[in-house]
């Protein structure tokens, strides 16, 4: 799957990139980090625009996160029934629910990025415990700017460090080519030397 999603993250652009991030806010099953890290290597080639990436993956972050605070603001009795069976998304709602009660809208900011795992889990909580939209959405936003710049900007630096040590390594192989043939031609030169002060010798002996 990963490797089919970042085909088409070349193939379909920031579109793909914002639809990914939107639904890694909502929980499902989604290589949002990965793909994010795709976006920046990708802007390396010139295949996509690294400040459209970056907002392409925002934009989808943000609107997943709404998405998941209306659900949990709307469904929220529903959710606490349904996530009560001791699997991992009901351990991580709980988990979520409790970091929501300790720190308030500093959870939601924190688990953007920090916390990430737990991301979709606090805007269901935060939804269900109504917490004022206003502060949610400044503290989600302000969070997701560190996550989708952290992630873009690291799969940037890295292709371009890539690239570079290519650039390198090929600059290496032809200096190691050009010494190889220069202490093969001086090998060369000194035999031939050595026989030609040899064929000197003999003549003048003979003479």
């Amino acid at each position: 799957m990963t490797e089919w999603l970042l085909n088409a993250l070349a193939t379909g652009g920031v579109p793909i990139l914002a639809v990914i991030t939107c639904l890694s806010c909502l929980a499902m099953p989604v290589p949002a980090s990965l793909m994010m890290l795709g976006a920046g290597a990708l802007a390396v080639s010139g295949d996509l625009s690294l400040p459209g990436a970056m907002a392409g993956a925002f934009l989808g972050a943000v609107l997943g996160d709404q998405l998941g605070y209306r659900i949990g603001h709307a469904g929220g009795r529903w959710l606490d029934n349904r996530l009560r069976d001791g699997t991992k998304p009901a351990l991580a709602f709980t988990r979520a629910q409790a970091m929501l009660r300790k720190r308030g809208a500093g959870a939601v900011f924190l688990s953007r990025w920090l916390l990430s795992p737990l991301g979709p889990y606090v805007n269901f909580a935060a939804g269900s415990a109504r917490l004022p939209w206003p502060r949610f959405t400044l503290w989600a936003a302000a969070g997701e700017v560190i996550w989708v710049a952290t992630y873009v900007s690291l799969g940037y630096f890295f292709a371009t460090r890539i690239t570079m040590l290519a650039q390198i390594s090929q600059a290496l192989v032809g200096l190691l080519a050009a010494v190889a043939v220069m202490v093969v031609a001086g090998l060369w030169l000194r035999q031939a030397l050595r026989r030609a002060r040899r064929a000197g010798d003999r003549d003048a002996s003979t003479s």
